[in-house]
């Protein structure tokens, strides 16, 4: 009798813990999900809704009476064809292009060489990092007024000073003139840009272990063989954040164009951010302002998803 009370004893011990360990995973997952619910409702209210609200609202005849009277019919392809058809998307689109690669170019490449320069430690190195952070910490639009006043034709600090070592007599149009106002734009945002790039590069440099750069010594391994083969190499991870970060930040820029030059002279320096406030807020079209909204959402997921894959492709181990 009592050797099948024993036998018995274990095998109700395991039925009646059976159940629990049943539950113990689905309870887990539910734990896990209520830990995750509050970030995803935030995504969903902040960055969902009015990611959907933006697409819907390409499709309807969006105008102020729409917020009075709520009523917003769809139109189809009406704003998507109204947009594409205006010659002004082309060249804001060009142009776009343009400023995003010129300020990245420029910002990545000084901010790079200065991550380079700082590495080396010298006497007041760190007071020198703290003054070229000021840029970055100013915001855009009183850079971009102060940056206006430096190029002004002809009162301008920039002018006077080209003029005092002889290489400007008349005075360089840097506002002014179609041909070069893009051009000022992209050196000012690449001002504005530089210490970005100089930070995260800098930091990035300081995590390459030193033993790797004594083992390309030992090999005779000079200067530029060692920043291609060592540097640039085990950087890469760091390089990818700072391009894909600059890259959203940049190709929707829209208050340094706008109080640097209002998108002139002669539209000149329109980009998709630009004209995407102008459809919207000047020209009450918000249909139209939502699509070239959209225009920018894709081309920024599109540049992300296509750099993080080549990225992973070329890291080792992939």
């Amino acid at each position: 009798m009592s050797e099948t009370t024993t036998r018995t004893e274990p095998a109700a011990a395991t039925a009646e813990h059976a159940p629990r360990e049943r539950k113990g995973p689905g309870r887990r997952r539910l734990y896990q999900w209520l830990f995750v619910a509050p970030a995803l409702v935030y995504m969903l209210a902040f960055f969902g809704y009015p990611l959907v609200r933006n697409v819907l609202m390409s499709f309807q005849e969006f105008t102020p009476r729409t917020y009075f009277t709520g009523e917003a019919p769809f139109n189809g392809l009406d704003n998507w064809r109204g947009v594409f058809d205006n010659d002004l998307f082309g060249d804001a689109l060009w142009q776009t292009i343009l400023f995003t690669v010129g300020s990245l170019v420029g910002q990545f490449t000084i901010g790079l060489a200065l991550a380079v320069f700082f590495s080396r430690r010298f006497h007041l190195s760190g007071f020198v990092r703290a003054v070229l952070l000021l840029p970055w910490l100013v915001p855009m639009v009183v850079s971009a007024v102060v940056w206006r006043r430096i190029m002004d034709e002809d009162h301008g600090v920039l002018n006077s000073f080209l003029g005092t070592i002889g290489l400007s007599g008349d005075g360089v149009p840097w506002l002014s003139s179609p041909s070069v106002a893009l051009l000022s734009a992209i050196l000012v945002n690449i001002w504005i840009g530089i210490p970005f790039n100089m930070v995260i590069l800098y930091g990035g440099l300081q995590e390459i272990p030193r033993e790797l750069y004594e083992a390309a010594s030992l090999d005779g391994a000079g200067p530029w063989r060692t920043f291609r083969s060592v540097t640039l190499p085990m950087l890469r991870p760091v390089v990818t954040v700072v391009l894909v970060l600059g890259f959203m930040s940049t190709i929707k820029i829209l208050d340094l164009i706008l109080a640097l030059t209002g998108g002139g002279p002669a539209d000149s320096t329109q980009t998709l951010g630009t004209l995407t406030y102008q459809l919207s807020f000047l020209q009450l079209d918000f249909g139209q302002g939502a699509v070239v909204g959209n225009v920018l959402i894709l081309i920024s997921a599109a540049f992300a998803v296509l750099y993080l894959r080549v990225n992973r492709a070329d890291s080792p181990g992939k």
